[in-house]
């Protein structure tokens, strides 16, 4: 690794700060399994992953114990700062020398490519929860990682789509300017122009350290578009509709959260949001199942935090990723991230956050998504109790068609 004295401190620091914890499922003499979450800790999506990321994974562990397959249990934790050199590290150490078998989470599309690669260099599993590009599924897709939570293919046609079918047919867009908002952007203006919609400007904003969106809310103003697209996410997101619902844009313009969570719509009041569309896949009150989920991991959670979708995918993938290594034994998933990953694309997922599903040949986890609207403060009832099902997207309509993504691992 080569950098300025700073960077190397940097990262040194970040892995210092590295957490342990160990769950143990009864079997003393099998392998240990090593997980390591590479997340926010302290930046703008630290409410959606971060220390409710470590107590989802937790949940998985103890629930998957439950069930009586022996298995032993470590995992890790830190914070990659939304810096590629600090988790690129992170991710090097983890596989090299802390015997990390799997690595998930990392919500940065730029890092995650990085960590992608790396996991198919060093045959490690890559569980690619956090990040949204469909890039991973797409030309960038190995036989050692799976994309699971989200994506922008999805994220983009179910907001999209169903924006201009209702009438927002003129969109100006509001992007972070890395991979993860380029890529959010794309997908969602091609699925705007394809539904008979048109795009009448963009402004891109450095990240992560904008936090004064105003400029580039007058520019979307004076666009005269019907919808402002955020191409962004966390704090970002929130930021933007506070200052939005400030300027009293909101009256002239649709705001549509194009990755847009609960606990971002939490952060920005029901009065700003009311009116906000986003797509999601989970949902705490969504259904029997993920209701009871929420209840099991509530008291694991820090506190004023309720489980988002980055959460239960956390949740859902390593839950699938135990029980494929189970079933093949802790020593032999321990020797191939890629036998694992193979092993977990045949196996069908089930779990309360997603319920039934599938991994596809190209990686991508296959589940229902759905459309929300924030509801007006009136019709809330609790503090969490924020959305109202808009419309459902069932799973293989969700994500994009494996003949359109240009993933190498797809049999023509």
């Amino acid at each position: 690794m080569t950098g300025t004295r700073r960077e190397i401190l940097t990262i040194g620091a970040a892995l210092a700060g590295s957490g342990l914890w160990s769950g143990t499922a009864r079997a003393q003499a099998a392998p240990v399994l090593r997980l390591g979450i590479l997340g926010d800790l302290s930046g703008p999506y630290r409410d959606l992953s971060g220390l409710g990321t470590m107590a989802c994974v937790r949940q998985a562990i103890d629930d998957f114990a439950r069930a009586g397959t022996p298995l032993q249990v470590e995992v890790l934790h830190a914070d990659h700062q939304h810096k590629a050199d600090v988790g690129a590290a992170i991710a090097r150490q983890w596989y090299d020398r802390d015997g990390v078998d799997a690595i998930l989470e990392v919500n940065n599309s730029s890092i995650a490519l990085a960590v992608a690669g790396l996991a198919q260099e060093k045959d490690k599993v890559f569980l690619a929860t956090g990040p949204a590009t469909a890039d991973l599924h797409g030309p960038r897709c190995s036989p050692n990682h799976v994309h699971w939570t989200y994506d922008t293919w999805m994220l983009a046609h179910g907001a999209g789509t169903a924006t201009v079918r209702a009438g927002g047919d003129s969109w100006f867009f509001l992007t972070a300017d890395y991979a993860f908002g380029h890529a959010l952007q794309r997908d969602t203006a091609r699925a705007v122009e394809a539904a008979g919609g048109r795009v009448l400007g963009q402004a891109r904003y450095p990240f992560p350290q904008t936090t004064d969106y105003s400029s580039f809310l007058l520019q979307a103003q004076a666009s005269r578009a019907k919808v402002l697209g955020l191409a962004n996410a966390g704090t970002d997101t929130v930021n933007c509709v506070k200052q939005a619902h400030e300027f009293d844009l909101t009256r002239k313009m649709k705001l549509v959260g194009l990755l847009c969570l609960l606990g971002d719509v939490r952060a920005m009041g029901a009065e700003a949001a009311q009116g906000l569309l986003l797509t999601e896949p989970f949902y705490w009150d969504l259904n029997d199942r993920t209701r009871a989920f929420t209840q099991r991991v509530l008291p694991r959670m820090p506190p004023n935090i309720y489980p988002s979708t980055n959460h239960a995918g956390a949740y859902s993938a390593v839950l699938h990723y135990l029980k494929t290594a189970a079933a093949m034994g802790s020593a032999q998933a321990k020797a191939s991230g890629r036998a694992v990953i193979e092993r977990m694309k045949a196996l069908p997922t089930e779990d309360d956050c997603f319920g039934a599903g599938r991994v596809r040949e190209d990686g991508r986890k296959i589940h229902p998504a759905y459309l929300f609207e924030v509801k007006p403060p009136a019709e809330v009832k609790q503090e969490w109790d924020l959305y109202r099902l808009a419309g459902t997207i069932e799973a293989e309509q969700a994500m994009r068609p494996m003949s359109e993504g240009g993933c190498p691992l797809v049999r023509s």
